[in-house]
């Protein structure tokens, strides 16, 4: 009897292709996917849902649009054929790229992340040069689908995800759907001004990701450090003038999970303002359950309880009862898992 080859074995399972587009780095991923009642493992440990990751290859985004794009195919093409497979068994495939964008025609609206990609038709490139369907969304959008099919969402129908990382994003599944509004605008929640003054994020001070963002952070530490200098009274973290520039939110992160006072009070003010900003959210939204990823997964154990002081304080009792805020499930992997997700919708 002749052996069936893997694309004929493997005709239980659904194929899609993510493509993670960032400023610094882009990820092509290609995965399985089983019934949601069957939980499948990854190659290196348990995947929740029914999502097998079968490859992933990353690289810097270098180059013009088309270069990185043809890169994503030949990284997914290489991928495939490793599995003995190939494009023609890819049901779809799903990008999760950073806004301003337009979904529905799926187009990439110039990024500041992303110079040069202006008006991009990335799905129709993409369709045409691999044969198959392919999906966009912004990445708070693809997170918050991954985190409520196989995250910490599952289970709840109305879910934010906030991307706490170079910037905060929110995405929102409302109701059991997916919000993106009228746009691809909705969940700008990183443009929301909590004070008049403040680091500047999304373009305007004392701005919710001014506060609480990695680059925020570091703000808010070279803030912190400058003020003590003047004061004569320098901070741990930066005895003299000429280290201010070296600070970071990773140095300031690691100090203060030590015990250093001075770093931990830098946390501290993110941790508040971090509770001021969600607070907008739960009132506004009424959410069971909020997720960040990015520097609230790694860190929040140092924000959580400031956070949770002010939350309590300036939000409605009896929304702020029926919401859990939430670490990311999905950790470092959540951009694969987000991508993937995008391809399902």
């Amino acid at each position: 009897m002749r052996k069936k080859s893997p694309e004929t074995n493997m005709n239980d399972k659904t194929y899609v292709v993510g493509y993670d587009i960032g400023g610094t780095k882009c990820a092509a991923v290609f995965a399985a996917v089983t019934d949601g009642e069957q939980k499948v493992s990854s190659s290196s440990s348990n995947a929740p849902g029914g999502i097998t990751f079968l490859g992933r290859a990353e690289f810097p985004t270098r180059g013009t649009w088309e270069q990185v794009l043809n890169r994503l195919i030949q990284e997914a093409g290489a991928l495939l054929e490793k599995n003995g497979l190939s494009f023609r068994r890819v049901k779809a495939a799903g990008v999760s790229c950073g806004g301003p964008l337009d979904s529905k025609r799926g187009l990439i609206l110039s990024p500041p992340n992303l110079p040069g990609w202006d008006g991009v038709s990335v799905t129709e490139y993409l369709a045409q040069k691999s044969g198959i369907p392919a999906k966009l969304r912004n990445d708070a959008d693809a997170g918050a689908v991954a985190e409520y099919k196989f995250g910490a969402g599952r289970g709840y129908e109305n879910v934010l995800f906030l991307t706490f990382g170079t910037g905060l994003g929110c995405g929102m599944v409302l109701n059991g759907r997916l919000y993106s509004g009228a746009n691809d605008g909705a969940g700008e929640a990183g443009h929301i001004r909590l004070e008049s003054f403040g680091p500047v994020g999304y373009g305007k001070a004392g701005s919710f990701e001014g506060f609480c963002s990695g680059g925020g952070i570091r703000e808010l530490g070279k803030q912190y450090a400058l003020e003590k200098l003047q004061a004569g009274k320098p901070a741990s973290f930066c005895p003299r003038p000429e280290e201010i520039d070296k600070i970071t939110a990773k140095n300031l992160a690691e100090l203060a999970k030590a015990g250093d006072a001075d770093a931990t009070d830098v946390y501290r003010v993110c941790g508040e303002h971090f509770g001021k900003g969600l607070a907008v959210l739960v009132d506004l939204l009424n959410p069971e359950i909020i997720i960040a990823g990015g520097v609230y997964m790694r860190s929040h154990e140092l924000i959580y309880p400031h956070a949770m002081k002010v939350l309590e304080r300036e939000a409605l009792p009896l929304n702020l009862k029926s919401c859990k805020i939430v670490p990311s499930a999905l950790g470092e992997k959540i951009g694969d898992y987000a991508a993937v997700s995008v391809a399902l919708l």
